[in-house]
């Protein structure tokens, strides 16, 4: 059966919080101090994880499962939760590429330990990756996460693609005024690696609720300064994914744009979200959820947990109507929600 929304938007894609710890501050995400860390029997755990997954691949015909935090690498024994997600298999009668085959298991990282267990994580069944990295200078690195890993993040690129992780694809937030002075120098970061760059537009998500329309750098202004220097051409439509994507002219690769504020892709849209203590959201930028833990905790059989699953999404927004005078900012940060 699928999962559609009042818009008509099948739901495709679970983004599953497994922590919502990190061992950055990013300033577009998180305060420097003063987080209040869920407690750990408040967070799921990694059955609980697979049993909501499950619902999700087998009754919904999900074929999508991405792994987030907080910092999903700082979770205790991940390579274990992968291997029990990537057993999942599509439903055979599913109206999907995936139909009777694995499902498509992702993870979004800042990169910082990803050194130590890519391998790992590919060997337990981890498909493909995609790694935050928002500046290739080390002050500015400082400056934006408030901790000075940059070395270490460059040496997980690396090491996931070393580890054959395909595609490799590296997630960059554009603020003006803060790095809009290297989307070149990361465009050819990945025209020299053989990786996609993503550009994200600064989304009104950070923790201390200082967003300004003035600090996004949209979408047409990123891929006009790319293309100043190497042409573009637009490649086919992203359909759900959340990325316009343009290739190199001269046979470079491939740069993607996420234009959730100047473009937002929200008539597309195929996700939900699982936050790390259990909480199920039809948006990121939600403002209602509804507690699947409570229940999974509760007793709740499949059939309860799956007619909760298909309320929510019934509940579902046509958009997050960023730039609206009806846009109301969710009361959690990025960190908290999952990115």
């Amino acid at each position: 059966m699928e999962l559609i929304d009042p818009f008509g938007r099948t739901v495709r894609d679970l983004r599953i919080s497994i922590t919502d710890r990190c061992n950055f501050r990013c300033t577009y995400c998180m305060p420097e101090e003063g987080m209040a860390w869920l407690d750990r029997k408040e967070i799921l755990s990694f059955e609980e994880i697979h049993r909501l997954a499950q619902i999700c691949v087998e009754r919904f015909d999900v074929d999508s499962l991405r792994l987030t935090g907080g910092e999903p690498t700082v979770r205790a024994h991940l390579p274990v939760l992968v291997e029990k997600l990537a057993k999942l298999r599509v439903p055979k009668t599913a109206n999907s590429p995936l139909a009777g085959k694995n499902i498509d298991l992702a993870m979004t990282t800042n990169g910082a330990t990803l050194r130590l267990i890519a391998d790992e994580l590919r060997s337990a069944g981890l498909s493909r990756i995609n790694i935050s990295l928002d500046t290739l200078q080390q002050e500015k690195f400082l400056k934006i996460t408030r901790r000075d890993h940059l070395s270490n993040v460059l040496d997980g690129i690396d090491a996931a693609v070393h580890a054959g992780f395909a595609p490799v694809k590296v997630n960059a937030v554009i603020q003006r005024g803060v790095n809009d002075d290297e989307i070149v120098a990361l465009a050819n970061f990945g025209r020299e690696k053989q990786i996609e760059i993503r550009f994200i537009e600064f989304m009104p998500l950070d923790a201390q609720g200082q967003w300004q329309r003035n600090d996004v750098v949209g979408q047409d202004e990123i891929v006009a300064t790319i293309n100043g220097v190497y042409p573009l051409e637009q490649v086919a439509s992203r359909g759900a994914a959340p990325a316009d994507r343009w290739r190199y002219l001269d046979g470079g690769g491939t740069v993607g744009v996420i234009p959730s504020v100047t473009k937002p892709f929200c008539g597309d849209c195929d996700r939900v979200r699982l936050t790390a203590e259990g909480q199920f959201r039809t948006c990121l930028f939600s403002t209602t959820e509804f507690d699947l833990r409570e229940m999974l905790r509760g007793g709740a059989t499949d059939d309860a947990l799956a007619a909760e699953i298909k309320r929510a999404v019934g509940t579902k927004w046509a958009g997050h109507a960023i730039g609206n005078v009806t846009f109301v900012r969710p009361k959690r940060s990025m960190s908290q929600i999952g990115g």
